[in-house]
């Protein structure tokens, strides 16, 4: 083997695969026992994807004549795929640091919301920004979740609710897809509200004879590119029979569904998903019984937030029971205005202590059943041959210190890698194909 690799790195204490035989996504004793390799290194190539994984010695001899753009020696430290955040909402213009005092004084979610905070405060202000200030404001943001780890992140429109805003939404999310080295899953999220003025039923109609034609004009011109379609199903918002109106014409158009469900009210929305067929559910705070059965036998992945019931003090997700009965638990940082968290480090350490779930567990709902939540994961989530070049190192000898040390990932983290290029450096600071840190 003669031609150049783009990166080699060697030596590595631990290497956590998460996946070794293509496994689309990880259940039961399978996340609990994951792959992991000791003194090995891994060859990523100039195009990006990992072209060898082995015992350190093993790769030495078989590119033992290869040049490399970079060597960088991992002995002592941790190699760990690139995170997968699985529900994010990054795109807005101006914070809700007010409301934050006002739940700390015993405010709920809807006492605000129906105050006219919450998510109609974020809408005014999204639709009055300019999308140059949101794509700097979303830049930087992604920047964050990306020093955390992440290197594949879902970005959700949907602080705009008329089609105008939703579509200057996606088309900042599309311009950072083009312009940065951090994967984007791109979500349509117009039925994220009801807006003012309208019912749900109106505001249903609005979205399926108005949003989805257009957007769907657009995906076939090649201006924007959009992966997944949401809708906040809870009571007062959408209904189920608005929401399966809104999933059935976004899937019609070739749109994952992927979306809120059961989150303050159970609404039987899980039972929905499954019937509809959907890749992934979020939220599930108040999922039934029936709902979790469904989804396990429907392979619809769960996209558990640690985050928002943190934050809300709602009852946490019943992650041990859907682990317990085969449901595909993936995890997700819910970065809104509302649980501004930009973690998934810390997303997995809350997954650990609130929802009882393992460091093991917690890590394969990060990766590998992260990517599988947003049809990602022949790509994305595991370190194996032919998948991207996305991983990060950590200056541990163990790899449970990324969830272990409790908001100490700024200090883990020595090296963020996306599509083999080398994003982040700790030593230097160095955001390569990002211009400046803000």
């Amino acid at each position: 083997m003669s031609c150049g690799q783009r990166l080699l790195l060697e030596n590595a204490q631990q290497m956590v695969l998460v996946c070794s035989r293509g496994e689309p996504y990880l259940v039961g004793e399978a996340m609990r026992s994951l792959a992991v390799l000791e003194n090995a290194s891994l060859v990523v190539g100039r195009d990006g994807y990992i072209k060898a994984i082995g015992p350190a010695a093993a790769i030495r001899r078989e590119f033992s004549g290869v040049s490399f753009e970079e060597r960088i020696d991992c002995s002592g430290k941790c190699i760990l795929p690139g995170l997968v955040d699985a529900h994010t909402h990054p795109v807005w213009a101006g914070d809700r640091v007010h409301e934050f005092a006002m739940k700390l004084a015993g405010a709920t979610y809807m006492d605000i919301h129906q105050a006219g905070g919450g998510i109609n405060f974020t809408v005014e202000c999204t639709r009055n920004a300019s999308e140059e200030e949101l794509f700097s404001t979303f830049k930087y943001r992604l920047l964050c979740m990306m020093r955390a780890g992440s290197t594949l992140v879902e970005c959700k429109s949907g602080y705009g609710l008329n089609l105008e805003t939703e579509l200057k939404m996606l088309r900042v999310i599309e311009r950072a897809r083009r312009e940065l080295d951090i994967s984007i899953s791109s979500t349509y999220c117009g039925a994220h509200s009801v807006p003012k003025g309208k019912t749900p039923a109106e505001a249903a109609d609005d979205i399926v004879h108005n949003h989805l034609p257009k957007l769907q004009e657009l995906c076939q011109r090649g201006e924007i590119h959009v992966d997944n379609i949401d809708v906040f199903c809870e009571k007062g918002v959408f209904d189920l029979h608005s929401t399966r109106r809104i999933l059935q014409k976004g899937k019609e158009i070739g749109l994952q569904m992927n979306f809120h469900g059961d989150e303050l009210h159970p609404m039987k929305a899980a039972e929905l998903g499954a019937e509809l067929g959907a890749q992934a559910i979020s939220h599930l705070e108040e999922v039934s019984d029936a709902g979790i059965t469904a989804m396990a036998t429907g392979k619809c992945s769960a996209v558990l937030l640690p985050t928002t019931a943190y934050m809300l003090r709602l009852k946490q997700p019943q992650a041990r029971k859907m682990l317990d009965e085969g449901v595909i638990v993936a995890l997700g940082s819910d970065f809104n205005p509302n649980a501004y968290c930009f973690s998934m480090p810390t997303v997995m350490h809350l997954a650990c202590v609130n929802m009882r779930m393992s460091m093991p567990e917690a890590l394969a709902a990060a990766t590998i059943n992260a990517a599988y939540a947003l049809g990602r994961s022949n790509t994305h989530g595991s370190l194996e041959v032919g998948k991207c070049g996305d991983l990060i190192v950590i200056n541990s000898p163990r790899w449970e210190h990324l969830i272990y040390q409790f908001g100490g990932y700024q200090e883990l983290i020595e090296c963020v890698v996306a599509k083999g290029k080398v994003l982040y450096r700790k030593d230097s600071r160095n955001l390569k194909g990002h211009g400046e840190e803000r």
